[in-house]
């Protein structure tokens, strides 16, 4: 998909810079929003919020806007943005059309779905070839709480650090981890800004985080993941030295604030974000919170209960 085509010789890394700038498209359109991504050579990796409240309080003005964007329209919807009266017949289809609209615009498989398509249609016309790119259907798992959102983050933003081909945060190349560190760097070259900022962790600003993924800010401020920026990158880095001994620096012994606050032991940390695909299906979480699922579900048991 990217990287070095061994048999042409061909690189594509340009690819990856496809799947970037149509996730963040896609996310300015849906009513989802990314917290951690990793395109990778034959894969990629989302963790996403979907943020139904939010497509539920939009405008049937805004639906068609955000619709537009992506998709044909339909002939009614043109006249209704024409000015023109619709009948109460035309009207209560148009109401169905925008309804229809609405629930795709914070669904997972339609976002999905126009993600993986693109590619696709981009990647053939490249390739001067028809038929299936991707080998199948995405696979998804629901974070049923907070541990399971961080895990799962970090399991994704280290994946250039355990494929071997990345010795850095910095250094793993499109990842949401780079780019939050170099955005958080560029904003704070101010060396007095930076020296304040890192003295305050649970007030980092929200221009010192990118504006196309979900910000980090601490359970005081609503909409944002629920922790610090740096703490987050505390955590990430030294993961990535436990997992990589080849990787630059020593290993600090005190655990990150995060694990602390959390109460997570260090081994089952290490264990989740190496193995947290095999560790979960379909949903993600602690026990307790797998067997309220399995139940509220009706079923007697999910992977992960243990």
């Amino acid at each position: 998909m990217c990287g070095d085509d061994k048999y042409t010789g061909k690189n594509f890394d340009h690819r990856r810079e496809w799947l970037v700038e149509r996730i963040k498209l896609l996310s300015s359109v849906f009513a989802i929003e990314v917290a951690a991504y990793a395109i990778m050579s034959n894969h990629y990796h989302l963790v996403v919020n979907v943020n139904r409240r939010q497509a539920l309080d939009w405008s049937d003005d805004e639906v068609i806007k955000r619709w537009y964007q992506l998709y044909n329209g339909h002939f009614l919807v043109d006249r209704h943005l024409k000015g023109e009266q619709l009948d109460k017949p035309s009207l209560l289809f148009f109401n169905e059309i925008i309804a229809k609209w609405r629930e795709r615009l914070y669904d997972i498989s339609w976002y999905m779905k126009n993600l993986n398509e693109y590619i696709a249609r981009e990647a053939n016309k490249e390739d001067n070839c028809t038929g299936k790119y991707w080998e199948g259907r995405y696979k998804s798992q629901a974070l049923l709480d907070e541990t399971a959102v961080l895990s799962c983050m970090a399991y994704v933003d280290l994946n250039p650090i355990r494929a071997n081909i990345a010795d850095t945060l910095e250094d793993s190349d499109f990842t949401s981890i780079q780019e939050r560190i170099a955005h958080f760097k560029a904003f704070t070259t101010d060396t007095v800004k930076a020296n304040k900022l890192l003295k305050q962790k649970d007030n980092i600003q929200h221009e010192s985080q990118p504006a196309q993924l979900k910000p980090f800010g601490g359970n005081h401020i609503k909409h944002t993941i629920p922790f610090a920026l740096l703490d987050y990158i505390e955590l990430v880095d030294w993961s990535g030295r436990h997992i990589d001994p080849k990787k630059k620096g020593h290993i600090n012994k005190t655990m990150p604030k995060v694990l602390l606050t959390l109460n997570i032991e260090e081994a089952q940390w290490l264990e989740s974000i190496q193995r947290f695909r095999q560790q979960y299906s379909n949903f993600a979480g602690s026990k307790q919170r797998l067997k309220q699922q399995a139940a509220s579900n009706d079923v007697k048991w999910y992977k992960g209960t243990g």
